[in-house]
This record gives C-alpha cells, structure tokens and sequence, in this order.
C-alpha cells in the first residue's frame, strides 16, 4: 500500500525554506547568463591553509586511516583545542571528560539539545536567530522561547523578567556572540550575568561560539567559560570552519560541562563513529602550528566589511560596521520597508543581481533586514554596490 499523504511528524514541524525562493530565482539568472554577486548563504569561500591540507592528503593514504574512528574524537585532537582554550582563555578543560568532538557545530547542537532537553522543556534564545537556534529545540519536542535582541542588554533585561514571570522556568539558554545574524557582539560582563541566571534558576547554558576569531577593529570575542564557576552550568561550541576556512570539513568541539558532554558522548557513541580520521589529524595540525591563519582570515574579512560599507553609504544605504562575525546586518531602506525582506531581497536581485539573505528566515523578528555574507572579494564587493547604487538611485 501507498504511504499516506500525511506530513511526517517531524518535518510538518518545520516552516518552509524561505532562501529557497532567493536561491531558485538566483540560479535561473545564472542560468541565464546573468552575474549574480552572491552574499546570501554564509560559506566561506577562502581555501583551507595549506599546511592543513596537506596533512589531511598524506594522512589519508596511510589505509590504518581509513577504518572506523573515535565518536568522541582521537585523543590527541581533544588535547588541542583544551591547549587551545587554555592558551587563548585562560581556561583549563579535561580532554576526557569536557571535550569532545564533533561533525561540526550543527551537530554538536542538534545532538545536544536530544541528549538534555525533554518534552516540554523550555529552551530561551535571542531572535532573531540562526534557524538551528529554534527549530532544533522543536525537533527535540522542546518548546522554543524566543526573545526580542534590538540589544544584547535588552536581551538580558528581557530574560530576568522572564524567570521573574513565567511559570514555566527557562531549562535553557542558549546564546552565540558574535551573533548570527545580528552580528551583536558582547564583553564578559554579559556572559557573567548569563551564569548568574543559570546559576540562581538552575538552567543549562550553551554558547555557540562559532565566529569566536572573527572579530573587528581590535574587538577579541570572550569565551562563556572564561567566567568563574561556568562549567558547572554551561557549555561552548566551537568550530574550525570560520576561524580555519574549514567549513566543509566539518570539525566542532562541544567543551565545558562534563554532565552535558557525557551526555552528549552517550547519544553520539549510537549515532555515528565520529569523522573520517585523516580530518581529525589535520586538525590537529591545525590547531597547533595555524593560529597565525586565523589573523589572516579575520584581517580578509575586515577588509571586506570595509568594502561593503563603504559601498552601501555611497548607494545611500548607511549601515552600521559589525564589530565581529562574518556578516553584515541591514536594515531596509525606508522606502522599500513596507514589502518586507522576501520580496525586497528578490528585487535586489531582480534589478541589482545581488544576492542577500532575507531576515524573516531567521525568524519573525528578523524582518526588515537583509543579511550580507562577507564572502565575495573586493572587486565583486564594489561591482554588486555599483548595481545597488544604481537601483537605489532609480
């Protein structure tokens, strides 16, 4: 017999993907031969550093490489990224019992949130979000409390009121500074008052701490595991994929709680055998003769925020500099304001052939902005700002 027509139970969950309409209508004009500057999708577009690479190449042909790896991670790779953190932070970590290591950020969150979050439980965030940020505290049958971030302080004001107020107590919070999409940015005392939260109410804490090296204009993003007492309540995502250029890689770490990490460690030893070992040894390459490297990137994507602000203001599009993350956050122009940020986004790529990300696919506070990702070089930077001037000015 046919299955039914009726949607999973799971995926009737999830809303439609609203860059897909940006995306479909981008690759008819490609296909029309038309030069789409692309910004939308947040893929860095540099290559992995070299050194890495070939690490992985010569690591991969040893066949002892090619079996079946570690879920929690190599040892050796654990060790890493707590030197890491020890080095850039301050913070001293157990390799065995608060790292472990994960197929990026993505699954260390979506994992963590079915290891620890039960039916009903409520998971508090800022919106607007990363979609990960809310749709897989639904998947995991947790109930997705989003709220307002005009501001980081505005944030916090709001999540006070909402332990004094609510009957149903916040199980946990989960925050990523430097913010995607808002690109909001936050000093230590912020993260202070998230653990005194938890602290006080009994939450859970998870930082995704994805563009922990992106940061501008002298600006050093704090880890949450920087505050005193913080691994008895939180814990910290980090990826390779901004701060390395390893995005399709997929190489994160969750670090900090051991509860939660041992949690995390039991749903993953059922889920998978960890990533292809060669990665793992390049990695650890990575972190420990690439730190250089990442001064590089985040130098690249300075110039390019630079770039790409310098060409809104002459378009007649004044908008503020990010001081981290690898985006910029834009409100519409007031004239367009009204359609909202679907339909403006298909009109810049209409009439500019510019691509960006529109804000209601981060959630329902994110409309009336678009997002640009930094990930076009400074010649099609200046070639998309010429069209959008021109469209601007029409």
């Amino acid at each position: 017999m046919p299955l039914d027509t009726e949607e999973f139970y799971r995926i009737q969950k999830l809303p439609p993907y609203v860059f897909a309409v940006v995306n479909e209508m981008k690759a008819k004009l490609r296909a029309a031969q038309h030069d789409v500057v692309d910004f939308g999708m947040g893929n860095p577009d540099g290559a992995t550093p070299r050194l890495i690479v070939q690490k992985m190449v010569e690591a991969a042909r040893n066949p002892k490489n090619h079996r079946y790896s570690m879920s929690r991670g190599l040892p050796n790779l654990r060790n890493e990224i707590c030197k890491r953190y020890e080095r850039n932070y301050g913070v001293k970590l157990d390799p065995e019992t608060e790292a472990i290591t994960t197929i990026g950020a993505k699954d260390a969150l979506a994992h963590l949130l079915f290891a620890v979050i039960g039916p009903g439980d409520a998971v508090v965030s800022p919106n607007p979000a990363y979609p990960i940020h809310q749709y897989g505290v639904i998947m995991a049958e947790g109930h997705a409390c989003m709220l307002p971030m005009p501001n980081p302080a505005e944030f916090l004001s709001r999540l006070e009121d909402l332990y004094r107020t609510s009957a149903r107590k916040p199980r946990m919070i989960l925050i990523s500074f430097p913010h995607n999409p808002t690109t909001h940015t936050v000093d230590l005392d912020f993260h202070k008052e998230i653990i005194r939260l938890a602290a006080h109410h009994g939450s859970m804490v998870v930082h995704d701490f994805a563009y922990a090296d992106i940061g501008f204009d002298g600006y050093i993003a704090p880890s949450i595991l920087q505050v005193e007492g913080a691994k008895e309540h939180a814990v910290e995502i980090f990826s390779m994929s901004k701060s390395y250029n390893m995005a399709g890689w997929r190489v994160g770490f969750c670090l900090g709680n051991p509860r939660m990490i041992k949690a995390l460690s039991r749903i993953k030893s059922y889920l998978d055998y960890g990533i292809f070992q060669p990665l793992q040894i390049a990695a650890i390459i990575a972190l420990r003769d690439c730190e250089e490297e990442t001064v590089k990137i985040r130098n690249i994507y300075q110039k390019r925020r630079d770039v790409l602000i310098e060409g809104l203001r002459r378009a007649g599009w004044p908008v503020e500099p990010p001081k981290g993350s690898m985006f910029v956050w834009a409100p519409i122009p007031e004239r367009f304001r009204e359609m909202g940020s679907l339909e403006f986004s298909k009109l810049l790529l209409e009439k500019a052939l510019t691509a960006v990300s529109p804000g209601i696919g981060f959630g329902p506070l994110g409309e009336g902005h678009v997002r640009f990702a930094l990930i076009e070089n400074h010649d099609r930077t200046r070639q998309a700002m010429r069209n959008v001037k021109k469209f601007l000015s029409a």
